[in-house]
């Protein structure tokens, strides 16, 4: 991305006048930022030409906040697809705004964005430190979720009636579109609502983010499907172990689940286009060489090779063709022509995998994200997600984090490492 196209401005409702509560922690500086770059050649190029570098500011709570803890509501929604952390999430949020802000109305829109529309029905859940006690041990979300888009006035009307200073989104791409709108909206009508956002994608595709939370999970139950797969393929003659995982338009859960085996033969990945021909002969060749393959595919990949439905679901994205039934069927179909035996075992683990809880690591992370989410919404920013960068909590504009989707760079270290470790051809086509 042309850096000239990197503005990490957050916008704010207005001047912080109430002095925080928290009565301990670390403040943030408002002028506090963690560089975008990481190498000393990257960063040169701006200090040669005395331009200040891209960075992005620090999450954090800050000395003095904009809204009245004491008169301010709250709304939390969760939209999308599942995804491990979501409760985790819901549960920082709420705990922070409770003990950290004195934060006494928080509201559970029920059904993502459909939950923020009142003409539909759902009554919020009233959040309190009781209801989202033991939730972070639970997959799934306590307040359900939907796809597809709502009207922005109708949500920020319902907004304005329950009197609610902060909303915080929880979700992918599509969601965070939708929480920009809402934003813009609100803006519109010169009202004071913050819209903050927390990246939720299984996938870890949304820009500017290093991680999302539940990937670190979805690796770690990936492990296990590829291990059975393995374990299948060597145990038999001429075993195949193939295994369907998440990701869409990006591979990074087949990526980093191939690097955590390292008994992958073959990973295929969306940014990484083959041929079924360039495929098939390299397995075949993998087979016959060693006696049994491995082979992980994130569900985007090879969409080429199938027939379009030209469909798509209810949050816009294109209905994906089932790369894993067709690769299986395949694989059978060029083998038997071919007179050799195998032995297929195919494993989906998709839904398995997305409905897990958190994992340690996650359920931490989650933790501070949310927390991160409540100092940036009481400080009065909006139009904005928090992020992770350079081992820092960050805050990033929804326009840069919406404008493309994170992908996996084909000339890239991550892709190049997971050549070195299957030993597949760079080229399948």
């Amino acid at each position: 991305m042309d850096t000239r196209d990197m503005d990490f401005t957050i916008e704010r409702l207005g001047e912080c006048r109430f002095p925080s509560p928290m009565a301990r922690g670390q403040f943030t500086g408002d002028a506090e930022r963690i560089l975008y770059h990481v190498t000393l050649k990257e960063l040169m190029t701006y200090l040669d030409r005395g331009v200040d570098p891209p960075a992005l500011e620090l999450a954090g709570p800050r000395e003095k906040i904009f809204f009245d803890p004491s008169t301010l509501a709250c709304g939390i929604v969760t939209c999308g697809g599942l995804c491990p952390g979501i409760n985790n999430v819901i549960r920082a949020v709420t705990l922070s705004l409770h003990h950290h802000y004195g934060v006494r109305r928080i509201y559970g829109f029920r059904y993502g964005y459909e939950g923020v529309v009142k003409r539909l029905g759902n009554t919020p859940l009233m959040l309190t430190p009781e209801v989202v006690d033991s939730i972070g041990e639970q997959g799934g979300t306590i307040l359900a979720s939907s796809r597809g888009p709502q009207d922005p006035a109708a949500m920020v009307d319902y907004l304005e009636e329950l009197g609610i200073g902060i909303l915080f989104t929880i979700g992918g791409d599509g969601t965070l579109k939708g929480a920009q709108k809402i934003a813009e909206e609100a803006a519109r009508r010169g009202k004071s609502i913050s819209i903050i956002g927390i990246p939720k994608t299984i996938d870890n595709d949304i820009s500017f983010l290093k991680n999302t939370f539940g990937f670190e999970t979805a690796v770690n139950e990936a492990h296990h499907a590829i291990y059975s797969a393995h374990t299948e393929a060597t145990g038999a003659r001429n075993g195949i172990g193939l295994v369907k995982l998440m990701g869409r338009d990006s591979g990074f859960i087949a990526a980093d689940s191939t690097l955590v085996n390292s008994q992958v033969n073959f990973c295929l990945v969306p940014e990484s286009p083959f041929t079924m021909n360039g495929f098939l002969k390299s397995l075949e060749q993998r087979v016959r060489d060693r006696g049994h393959a491995v082979i992980v595919v994130a569900e985007g990949a090879g969409q080429e090779l199938m027939a379009s439905t030209q469909a798509c679901d209810a949050s816009g994205n294109a209905k994906l063709g089932d790369i894993g039934i067709h690769l299986r069927d395949a694989i059978r179909g060029h083998f038997a022509r071919t007179g050799m035996e195998i032995n297929l075992k195919y494993i989906d683990p998709s839904y398995i995998i997305r409905s897990q809880p958190a994992n340690s690591h996650d359920s931490a992370f989650c933790l501070l994200l949310g927390h991160s989410a409540v100092h940036a919404g009481m400080s009065g920013r909006t139009g904005m997600v928090v992020g992770f960068w350079n081992h820092r909590f960050t805050h990033v504009p929804l326009a840069l984090a919406t404008g493309h989707r994170k992908k996996i760079d084909p000339e890239g270290r991550l892709w190049n490492n997971v050549l070195a470790s299957t030993g597949q051809p760079g080229d399948m086509r």
